[in-house]
């Protein structure tokens, strides 16, 4: 007689003609997969009586997926120290376990196997074997348990069946079920599949589908028959999408946003593009996006965002410290939505270089503020008006400016951005004894490319940005433009995001204007926090003639950091960089500077802390023996 298993959606069992059926969700398959069982001790079982002590003994199968899964499925192992039981608990718990291993088994393709749990020595089911583990006492010695499986023959999957209802429906918006015949009739697999056709329907429009499956468990070729049951339903378009739970901001703003969607195609991605496009604004502390369950009399899906608003005020800081220069600290307070079209107001001051004896006469700062309006004449478009009182103070010159910009910035995809703006400066800047004031007029124009998995802390992907910024100094009557490049690139070395290799690149020059023509402030500088670690901050380059730094018109960086996560949050990293500045706009290596070191890192959720300590590797005289650098997030 053939033997088949039929495992459907619902559990039934139906005798048939020449053939034994037994009808069991798929599910079940997946036991030793699924969350362990449950914590609650059973009614014989009372967790407040002292419990008796035993020791589990797992089966080696051979395969270790199958041991994983007989693990997991294990009543006895996971309940062992969560849950005591006497020892009718424990006879009770020893009995239910033929079907927990039934259903590891099954879940690894094993459909004929079998399994056998001895007690003290005794099968399970031996009459009068709770009677006598209660009569032994107490004892040092824990009952043994012993778990024997027999997996017999692994089945294998027969061609995978898609049938569709009404007939005909074109299986190509499906996609592909990842199942081959031959494969291991594991599953999980199975339930992948159907997962990826589910979502597949969905992004091809079909927001009403439904998928059932059927399973038949073949003893005699040992074949594992899948069958999916597609009904697709309509193929839906967005209705006119609505927005509720505002309170300051516009809806008229909000109405604008969500308006592309109507008419597309039902699509889980467009409705998340949209969901991030609302809390792009800043102003919503959670989006929700709710398709209806029906199509309306137009036959459309109607769609709801449901938005909960931030508190419309907010205060930050910021702290970071350099050996030689002391501390620095940043404050700032922002409105969220000014005018209730999420207009960010941010006003923010800092001081710098505070000094580590007390002497504040190279302390620097600034006062600033700047308006955000989102959605600016278009999609995805920000305006930023920014203006700022400065006080500079390195080693390499001194600054006093006043400083106004506007940049219009767009979002092309989630990951390019660009932006473009005029800015004006009206500075006075002093370097070697020589004061100069700059009344400079400038055009910024930036790209920037983002494909990391953690802006704060990236493990994974690239980032590079671009940025070109013609500059008309009115004074000396000259136009030069700056030019700067950089991108960095981050590897998971071994998958699991504890051991990072982080890569960074800078290339910069200053073209148009001889190098006097440059003032000192617009030229490139390295060394320091951010640059070249365990070098004084501005210090690689040229030197004036009272031996400062005077910058240069060419610049070339690099870092290489490998970041190893220890244990829990705490992580270590070892870094080199390097970098080089000269007053020939074509950038050279003909004296790069190598710093080295090592740091310690703290993850929190607003990114890592992080300290380091580097030296110098090429020291000439002057130069720092060694430097300290703190602050919140990874240096690139």
């Amino acid at each position: 007689m053939r033997l088949k298993s039929r495992l459907l959606p619902l559990a039934v069992s139906l005798p048939l003609a020449g053939t034994l059926a037994v009808a069991l969700p798929l599910a079940a398959m997946l036991h030793a997969a699924a969350q362990p069982p449950p914590a609650g001790a059973a009614p014989e079982e009372n967790a407040e009586e002292p419990g008796l002590a035993y020791s589990v003994s797992l089966p080696e199968t051979g395969d270790s997926a199958l041991d994983d899964a007989i693990s997991r499925a294990s009543a006895l192992e996971q309940l062992r120290e969560r849950a005591p039981v006497d020892a009718f608990g424990l006879v009770s718990r020893a009995l239910a376990e033929a079907n927990n291993m039934r259903d590891a088994l099954r879940s690894e393709g094993y459909y004929n196997g079998s399994s056998r749990v001895t007690v003290d020595g005794s099968p399970a089911d031996t009459p009068g074997l709770a009677d006598r583990l209660a009569a032994r006492g107490a004892s040092d010695q824990p009952v043994p348990v012993v778990i024997t499986v027999e997996k017999g023959p692994q089945y294998t999957l027969a061609p995978v069946l898609l049938r569709t209802d009404p007939p005909g429906f074109p299986l190509g918006a499906m996609g592909e079920t990842g199942l081959a015949e031959g494969q291991p009739a594991r599953a999980q697999p199975i339930l992948d599949a159907q997962g990826r056709i589910n979502q597949a329907l969905r992004d091809a429009g079909h927001p009403f589908a439904e998928l059932g499956r059927r399973v038949i468990a073949d003893h005699d070729t040992r074949k594992l028959e899948v069958t999916f049951l597609v009904t697709p339903g309509p193929r839906a378009l967005f209705a006119r999408p609505g927005v509720t739970g505002e309170e300051r901001t516009r809806s008229e703003l909000l109405a604008r946003m969500v308006q592309p969607l109507e008419g597309q195609v039902f699509s889980q991605e467009r409705i998340e593009k949209t969901r991030q496009d609302l809390l792009s604004l800043g102003v919503f502390g959670t989006v929700r996006a709710r398709a209806g369950d029906r199509l309306d009399e137009e036959g459309r899906l109607p769609m709801t965002f449901t938005v909960v608003e931030r508190p419309l005020h907010a205060v930050g800081f910021g702290a970071a410290y350099e050996t030689r220069y002391g501390p620095t600290v940043s404050a700032y307070w922002e409105h969220r939505n000014l005018f209730g079209g999420a207009e960010r107001l941010r006003l923010e001051a800092e001081v710098n270089r505070l000094g580590t004896t007390g002497d504040t006469s190279d302390t620097g700062g600034k006062i600033g503020a700047s308006l955000r309006t989102p959605w600016f004449l278009g999609r995805n478009q920000t305006l930023t008006f920014d203006i700022a009182a400065l006080r500079e103070r390195p080693d390499a010159y001194d600054r006093d400016a006043f400083t106004l910009g506007a940049l219009l910035e767009r979002t092309w995809s989630p990951r390019l951005s660009y932006g473009f703006g005029p800015q004006i400066e009206f500075s006075r800047v002093t370097q070697d004894g020589v004061t100069t004031d700059y009344q400079l007029l400038g055009l910024l124009g930036q790209l920037r490319w983002a494909d990391v998995d953690n802006p704060l802390n990236p493990s994974r992907g690239t980032r590079a940005s671009l940025l070109v910024n013609p500059i008309y100094s009115m004074g000396e009557s000259n136009v030069f433009t700056r030019l700067r490049a950089q991108g960095s690139t981050y590897f998971d070395m071994l998958g699991d995001k504890g051991s990072i290799l982080a890569v960074r690149g800078v290339v910069g020059s200053i073209v148009g204007a001889s190098y006097g023509g440059v003032p000192p402030d617009k030229r490139f500088y390295s060394g320091g926090g951010g640059s070249v670690r365990g070098y004084t901050y501005q210090s690689i380059g040229p030197r004036t003639a009272i031996n400062e730094p005077a910058g240069g018109l060419s610049l070339v960086e690099g870092s290489i950091e490998l970041r190893q996560r220890v244990s829990g949050p705490w992580g270590l990293a070892a870094f080199v960089d390097a970098g080089s500045v000269t007053e020939d706009p074509t950038p050279d290596f003909d004296n790069v500077k190598v710093g080295a070191g090592l740091g310690l890192r703290y993850l929190t959720g607003i990114g890592p802390i992080r300290a380091d300590i580097a030296v110098p590797l090429n020291k000439e005289r002057g130069d720092s023996a060694f430097g300290v650098y703190i602050g919140i997030g990874q240096a690139f």
